[in-house]
């Protein structure tokens, strides 16, 4: 269980060190909103891999 998040956490952490500049750079509101939602998606997939008892 401990490897699953700290494996959640690092994914989560590339991803928006990968997306940032990103968002940062274009500013585009529909990009952004995009991004946000796909970051959103997978913090929801994150947290229902965590509460699943497959282990």
């Amino acid at each position: 269980m401990t490897f699953k998040i700290f494996t959640g956490i690092v994914a989560v952490m590339l991803m928006l060190v990968y997306l940032g500049p990103v968002v940062l750079k274009l500013w585009n509101p529909a990009l952004t909103l995009v991004i946000i939602i796909g970051i959103v998606l997978m913090l929801v997939d994150l947290w229902e891999s965590l509460q699943s008892k497959s282990d």
